[in-house]
């Protein structure tokens, strides 16, 4: 086999892999209720597939071999531990069954007639590495590395983190689901709620840092936002009669419509009010009002008022609908921010009250909300705090202060883009 069709191979693999992973390591999670067991078994049919693809040629159906060959290897796992537990004539009957099901010889049937038990093991992972036992930072790790598809290596560069890090969070992880005996299955009754949370936060947490990067060059990580829209796509597939999995989906695509016009050609920021919205995704802000309607549909079925996603949803669903800034309905905006202060209470939402109120009413009203949380313990290090009241401020003339403040918000920021911004803005008060 020549060099150019062995790597054309070597890429084809890549390809399947990233697509296919989340479904063949939540397929064989299945069978061996242990995630870390079924990735390594998943990794098992990869390096089986590296070793035989390149000389028999890519299979019609790809993840349909790499699924078949991951759970032959589950069945094997299996059948060695239950030897070694002397339960042979016990569990002979189920192995024989279950080994029945996944012949490659008609894996392409079976793909077509178990698609909705493979949708149900996808949202049995997701929930899994999103479970609240796990820290947060090794919930998105895992999240990543199971559902994405990410390396160890890539994870870590996207949140700029030593690779051991991530590398020992996620083996962390897998080790206190283990330990914590969590069960691969979906949570039901009251346990819903509290773990659906779970994993929207996770997937939100993910499109925030690509969105606007706590620290590092860049001020933003487009790969990090376009899994976690992908994430939470899936996510919509998967729990499609949850309200806050479409008022999440639409956040994250109305968001998301913005991102080509949010950094200028040499990669500097540019402000909501400041952008072309010409460059704005028209398909992804039809995708989020619709996911936003249905949201809305939901919640009026259900009885209930819209949830902390849809309503930011909402907020960003105003700012898609103005062609140009003067045109932003910035009363209902503050209005939306009243309802998601009620729904989810927090120093952050209550300063994005402040410029919504400012905007709206003046920004000596905006003023008086920001003051009234330069106390606040939760914003102390928040270089938004003095980035909002040096805007509002200048605007009022008190420009000796807005400079202060503008450089006061540039000492606390890590991102250095978002610091050369800050101090543009303190150079323009001068």
């Amino acid at each position: 086999m020549s060099i150019g069709m062995s790597s054309a191979t070597h890429a084809a693999i890549g390809a399947v892999w990233r697509i296919e992973s989340a479904k063949i390591v939540a397929g064989v999670a299945r069978l061996t209720h242990d995630i870390g067991i079924a990735e390594e078994l998943a990794q098992d049919a990869l390096i089986a597939a590296l070793e035989h693809w390149p000389q028999s040629g890519v299979p019609d159906n790809p993840g349909a071999w790499l699924m078949a060959t991951a759970k032959n290897r589950a069945l094997d796992h299996l059948r060695r531990e239950q030897m070694l537990a002397r339960k042979h004539e016990q569990i002979g009957a189920d192995l024989d069954a279950q080994e029945a099901l996944y012949v490659p010889d008609f894996v392409d049937a079976l793909d077509a007639a178990r698609a909705d038990e493979i949708g149900d093991d996808l949202l049995r992972l997701i929930f899994t590495a999103c479970h609240p036992v796990l820290s947060t930072d090794a919930r998105v790790a895992l999240t990543l590395r199971l559902l994405g598809g990410l390396t160890t290596e890539e994870i870590a560069r996207a949140f700029l983190v030593p690779e051991p890090t991530i590398a020992q969070r996620i083996v962390r992880a897998k080790k206190t689901l283990a330990a914590a005996q969590v069960p691969f299955e979906l949570p039901r009754g009251d346990a819903l709620a509290p773990r659906l949370a779970s994993v929207l936060e996770v997937i939100y947490l993910i499109f925030n840092e690509g969105y606007t990067a706590t620290a590092g060059a860049d001020w933003m990580r487009p790969a990090l936002c376009d899994e976690a829209l992908r994430l939470a796509r899936i996510l919509v597939g998967l729990a499609s009669t949850e309200p806050e999995v479409h008022g999440l989906a639409a956040l994250l695509e109305l968001q998301a419509s913005r991102a080509a016009a949010r950094v200028d050609a040499q990669g500097k920021p540019v402000l909501l009010m400041d952008q072309n919205r010409a460059r704005w995704d028209q398909l992804l802000i039809r995708r989020g009002m619709v996911a936003l309607e249905r949201a809305e549909q939901l919640s009026a079925s259900a009885g209930s008022a819209l949830g902390a996603y849809a309503l930011q949803a909402s907020i960003a669903a105003c700012h898609a609908r103005a062609r140009v800034p003067d045109a932003t309905d910035w009363p209902r905006i503050a209005a939306l921010y009243d309802a998601l202060a009620q729904v989810a209470p927090s120093p952050v939402v209550e300063l994005n009250r402040a410029v919504a109120v400012g905007m709206a009413f003046g920004p000596a009203a905006g003023l008086e909300i920001v003051d009234a949380l330069m106390a606040e313990p939760g914003l102390k290090d928040y270089q938004w705090l003095p980035s909002v009241r040096g805007d509002l401020l200048d605007k009022l003339g008190r420009t000796a202060e807005a400079r202060a403040e503008f450089e006061r918000a540039a000492g606390l920021a890590r991102n250095d883009r978002e610091r050369e911004l800050l101090m543009e803005r303190a150079r323009e008060c001068a």
